[in-house]
């Protein structure tokens, strides 16, 4: 297909692996614990750098999101994985809306608190935090977030995996890249989050660089790397 909406999507693509880049930058720092380290945290949270990173990292990484979900859904379609590549579309454009309302408290509120308690209001700071930054609403927001961008990442890893003429070891790759993040990169909140980000970047752009050529350029292809092989 080579119409204007095909085209289009192809070039959406490439918000994929930019999203990726964005994700691993906005974590290559790890605040410090506020439930036991609330001063080493209120100066982190009230730095330039933490700022930056939540509103270009975070929160503009979203809209590259919502355009590499959109687009590769759009592919995923085209290429013939219907289900899959709609759920791909519904559950990820879903969690980046959700999760770029936490980063926005994150970004907006959690630094007025660490001016607080820097200014040595030590005792509203802590009872601020529990509820503005862990409130229940929040919490629930947020874990609804992680569960559907775990589960994008999955669906459109899957639908990469099962297209003839398509890596499978990048789809399968960018299945795993999305829960090691989200799952247990999140919950160590460690290193483990960049090497997932290393591996969703890699994975992704590997994806793109087959999605952007035309369907029949790359089945053409793959049906010249079996016949070689069947040859042998």
């Amino acid at each position: 297909m080579n119409d204007p909406l095909s085209r289009y999507a192809r070039k959406g693509l490439w918000a994929i692996p930019v999203f990726a880049v964005l994700l691993g930058v906005g974590t290559i720092n790890h605040q410090p614990p506020p439930q036991t380290q609330l001063g080493d945290w209120s100066r982190f949270v009230t730095s330039n750098e933490f700022l930056i990173s939540h509103l270009v990292a975070s929160i503009g990484g979203a809209i590259f999101g919502v355009v590499g979900a959109v687009a590769l859904g759009i592919v995923m379609v085209q290429r013939g994985s219907v289900r899959l590549g709609l759920w791909g579309l519904l559950t990820g454009t879903s969690a980046q809306v959700l999760l770029a309302s936490i980063f926005g408290v994150a970004a907006y509120t959690q630094p007025a608190i660490g001016r607080f308690y820097l200014a040595g209001h030590t005792q509203l700071a802590q009872s601020l935090y529990y509820d503005a930054a862990q409130g229940s609403a929040m919490v629930v927001m947020a874990s609804i977030g992680l569960l559907l961008f775990v589960a994008s990442f999955i669906v459109f890893g899957v639908a990469v995996a099962r297209i003839p003429g398509l890596p499978r070891i990048a789809g399968i790759g960018f299945a795993v890249s999305g829960p090691l993040f989200a799952v247990v990169g999140f919950a160590l909140d460690n290193w483990i989050q960049s090497v997932a980000a290393a591996l969703m970047i890699a994975s992704s752009v590997w994806i793109v660089i087959s999605l952007s050529r035309r369907p029949q350029e790359s089945t053409d292809q793959h049906r010249g790397s079996l016949a070689s092989a069947q040859a042998r």
